[in-house]
């Protein structure tokens, strides 16, 4: 693979992503987490500046929701192109796009980049209406656009892990300013919502297992 950094939500999503590398005894490739979201984006960048100077070939992973009754939880997505709430568009690098998928045949899709937790199955299906859009995340977007206007090839490959079957519980008080999950206030809103919360880890734990073994068999 071309790939030579890969960048991921940090915590649980970043830890996959490691385990899957390790499994392969790959470490030539240097894994870059970021904070939830893109509040910290620009601190970030500064923070790595000196890993996005030798990169080339950026591959940005994690997990996603799903807009779309088509994709389900531990389904695996290639992005073509991504826009944000805005209704900006960018796309990604073809031919890097075109090497992940002849590895595994992976469906192309176009993302949605929110800059909040979409917790509403009835909200994903209204915003899958509007942006003609089939996954939505959180970071895509916003990372996409700095890499390219430092001329990085980019791509991106998201795992399914909520769908539009149910609501998950609402976290937008459990991220905080440096786009961590705090864990008491996680467990409130678990304790408030039962059953999405039990929808959410169940999709959590699929999805990052799926992460994990597509990270692996992208460098085997």
């Amino acid at each position: 693979m071309p790939i030579d950094t890969i960048v991921v939500p940090q915590g649980a999503e970043y830890q996959a992503v490691c385990r899957g590398l390790k499994k392969a005894n790959c470490d030539r490739l240097k894994v870059l987490p970021i904070p939830i979201g893109t509040k910290k984006i620009e601190q970030t960048l500064a923070d790595y500046s000196w890993e996005l100077i030798k990169a080339q070939n950026i591959l940005i992973m994690g997990l996603c929701g799903s807009l779309s009754p088509k994709y389900s939880v531990g389904d695996l997505v290639l992005y073509q192109s991504c826009c944000n709430l805005d209704g900006a568009e960018i796309n990604l690098h073809k031919e890097l796009t075109t090497k992940i998928q002849q590895r595994r045949s992976i469906d192309l899709v176009t993302g949605l980049t929110s800059d909040r937790l979409i917790c509403r199955a009835r909200e994903k299906l209204q915003l899958s209406k509007t942006y003609l859009a089939s996954v939505l995340d959180m970071e895509g977007y916003d990372y996409m656009k700095k890499f390219q206007q430092r001329n990085i090839n980019v791509a991106m490959l998201r795992v399914v892990s909520d769908d539009l079957t149910g609501d998950i519980p609402d976290l937008s008080q459990a991220i905080d300013e440096e786009g961590n999950l705090k864990t008491l206030s996680m467990a409130i809103a678990f304790f408030k919502q039962p059953l999405a919360a039990t929808r959410l880890i169940k999709g959590s734990l699929k999805g990052l297992k799926i992460l994990e073994q597509i990270t692996y068999q992208l460098v085997e």
